[in-house]
C-alpha cells in the first residue's frame, strides 16, 4: 500500500503533508495532542479523508514499533 505520508521539497518546505494536499501531518498530531477527536481535525481539514488520516496513525504506529 503506498503511504498516505509524502515529503516533497516543493510542498511545505518538504515536512511530511497527506498526499495530495499541504496539511502537515504534524498537525493531525497536535489536534490530538491537544486532546481533540479525530472529527474536529477532520471538519478542520476536509481535504484529509478519515482513511488518509487513519492511515497515517497506523504508519506512524508501525514506525515507532520497529524501532523499538
Amino acid at each position: 500500500m503506498e503511504s498516505v505520508i509524502v515529503r516533497d521539497s516543493a510542498t511545505m518546505s518538504g515536512a511530511p503533508t497527506f498526499r495530495g494536499t499541504r496539511v502537515l501531518v504534524r498537525t493531525l498530531f497536535d489536534y490530538l495532542e491537544a486532546g481533540h477527536s479525530l472529527e474536529r481535525f477532520l471538519e478542520g481539514f476536509p481535504t484529509v479523508s478519515r482513511e488518509q488520516a487513519l492511515q497515517a496513525l497506523e504508519e506512524a504506529r508501525e514506525s515507532l514499533l520497529a524501532s523499538s
